[in-house]
């Protein structure tokens, strides 16, 4: 009897242990905002999906797994959108999709550090994109601001109008 209390007591810890290390799996909510900029040009992306696994007290299993759809760019411009999924610059029709997908999560002064594989146009660089999170009664919210160089990603031609840096701002809101 002793034996068997003293088990089910050992499981019973084990359980609450594992239970509270468990990195949460949020859903995305709606009224994200992916924004981009640059001289000359300016947008958004409406369609944004992925897998989002985050703990602040576990960062070593969080991960993120990240697709936005090209087709779903919008400049404000029917003729700017039409030649930024054009063949020059996205390409949507032979790469439909920027991905990230995270190999590590790192604590920063101001936030956390999601470093991983950003592919664009069939290319993949190692890339860092800096982030906070910020809890809230509905869940919480993932708010950064990171730059790409277009010239990495063979992204339009280099020089002209358009600048080679584009700003990034990402504004995901999550539940549980």
């Amino acid at each position: 009897m002793k034996r068997s209390f003293f088990t089910i007591a050992a499981l019973f810890i084990l359980a609450t242990v594992f239970a509270f290390t468990l990195p949460t799996a949020w859903k995305i909510a709606e009224k994200y905002s992916i924004s981009f900029s640059t001289s000359g040009v300016s947008g958004i992306f409406k369609t944004f999906t992925g897998n989002i696994i985050f703990d602040e007290q576990s960062l070593a299993t969080s991960k993120f797994d990240i697709t936005i759809d090209i087709n779903s760019i919008n400049t404000g411009n029917g003729m700017q959108n039409k030649h930024a999924k054009g063949e020059e610059w996205f390409n949507a029709l032979k790469y439909p999709a920027i991905k990230f997908t995270s190999k590590k999560i790192i604590k920063t002064g101001v936030g956390y550090n999601a470093i991983g594989d950003l592919q664009l146009r069939g290319i993949t660089k190692e890339t860092s994109l800096p982030f906070q999170f910020k809890r809230n009664s509905n869940g919480g919210i993932f708010e950064g601001a990171f730059n790409v160089n277009r010239n990495d990603f063979k992204i339009g031609t280099p020089g002209g109008e358009v600048g080679e840096t584009i700003k990034i701002n990402v504004s995901v809101p999550v539940k549980k």
